[in-house]
């Protein structure tokens, strides 16, 4: 593991303003309208980044890094997907790695996926953390998994670890976990839950006896949280249905609302707000297109009954659609904007591209997208999570064998 402090400074001229795919949905709890307009250039109300930013890389080397937490002393828990869950300093020394983790399935995309730390960790220590489990009766099907534990930060241990919610069925597939954890206002626990990739797994994201392809809300013991959608026939805890692979989540910094990240198949990444029993369409409707083809997926890209996103992107630098196969920025971790430097940051969401490799800025107004902006591409870096720290900065994981934690200042 290297510690840096090498601070690189990025010209204006390579923060890349781009043509807002889509706002369509954002504004209201309307369901199954398509966008009201065609896609837009950024409105007058946007206000892009100018400035250089300043990106401080704090470590590298990170094997094959999935998520970031901050400890209640700025200290950070980062996952690696292949096993590894190591304790940071704030000024990115490792601590090492720290003991206890359960049986990991880490094949395809999975292993220990994201980490998320209690509100109430200074009394009870305790983490939560996704994870793909093997079956233990037929090591062929797998599936996500949620679990709880103590952190003992001295002898860099995990004690007293309990799975407290599994995905069910398991089945036999190696992608889309989902995997995102989040805290909710209420001290609740949201877990985002893939399709499981499989063209024959795929339409269970509308079948509400399966785990795939949904959103479940869980007390911080597995139960069901109180104040679910009461959904005929569900699996207990379904909050949102018909998602593909969400993996990013975060709460509205003002309504304390669900927003989730979507990847799309071949184009058609998307943005939701992600409101309690709502239908968000895959694979019925979808804005991507099947692999390798210029084919619409599913029925189309609307339907009564299913949600819009708010924001979509139908290209991988974002740049409007003109026809032929579509491509994908492949979303992760988002995070919502708190800080007030810059100021014209505060309220945006920033979200993480792997296959575009690039951070996006998207402009807020309400649950509405102003514009939006591609920022970090001159790196050439898989952005597989993001988060806000204590300091009011923008800290980013980027993805791979050699991954690196960066603080991202300036704009």
């Amino acid at each position: 593991m290297q510690h840096l402090s090498k601070i690189l400074r990025l010209s204006v001229g390579l923060l890349i303003t781009t043509a807002l795919a889509a706002c369509g949905g954002g504004g209201g709890d309307e369901t199954g309208a398509p966008p009201t307009s065609p896609p837009v250039v950024n409105g007058p109300a946007f206000a892009p980044t100018t400035n250089p930013l300043t990106v401080t890389e704090l470590a590298t080397g990170l094997p094959n890094p999935w998520s970031l937490a901050f400890l209640p002393d700025a200290r950070m828990l980062v996952t690696g997907r292949l096993g590894a869950l190591r304790l940071y300093a704030a000024n990115g020394s490792s601590f090492g790695n720290i003991t206890g983790l359960p049986s990991l399935y880490t094949g395809g995309q999975g292993g220990l996926l994201d980490v998320v730390v209690d509100p109430a960790f200074a009394s009870n220590r305790r983490i939560y953390f996704t994870f793909s489990e093997a079956d233990s009766g037929n090591p062929t099907l797998n599936g996500t998994a949620v679990a709880s534990a103590e952190l003992d930060t001295t002898a860099l241990a995990l004690v007293n670890l309990q799975v407290i919610y599994r995905q069910t069925p398991k089945v036999a597939s190696s992608g889309h976990f989902g995997s995102r954890l989040l805290f909710d206002t209420s001290g609740h626990l949201f877990v985002t839950l893939g399709d499981r990739q499989n063209n024959d797994q795929r339409d269970f994201a509308q079948d509400l006896t399966r785990g795939n392809g949904k959103v479940v809300r869980i007390t911080t013991t597995g139960a069901a949280a109180p104040g679910n959608p009461v959904l005929a026939g569900a699996q207990a805890g379904i909050w949102s249905y018909g998602h593909r692979n969400p993996q990013g989540a975060a709460l509205h910094p003002v309504t304390g609302e669900l927003w989730t990240s979507e990847h799309g198949p071949q184009g058609g990444d998307e943005v939701n707000r992600t409101l309690a029993g709502r239908n968000f369409g895959w694979p019925v409707i979808s804005h991507g297109q099947e692999y390798g083809t210029t084919t619409q997926v599913g029925e189309g890209t609307a339907k009564a009954g299913m949600e819009q996103p708010v924001s979509y992107w139908e290209t991988i630098t974002g740049a409007a659609w003109t026809g032929g196969q579509k491509s994908s920025i492949a979303p992760s971790g988002m995070a919502f904007f708190t800080g007030t430097q810059p100021a014209h940051w505060t309220g945006s969401l920033f979200v993480g591209a792997l296959a575009g490799q690039a951070l996006w800025r998207l402009q807020m107004d309400g649950a509405s997208v102003v514009g939006r902006e591609r920022l970090l591409a001159s790196r050439n870096e898989r952005i597989r999570d993001v988060r806000q720290g204590p300091d009011g900065r923008l800290y980013l994981l980027t993805d791979g064998g050699s991954g690196k934690l960066l603080r991202v200042s300036g704009g």
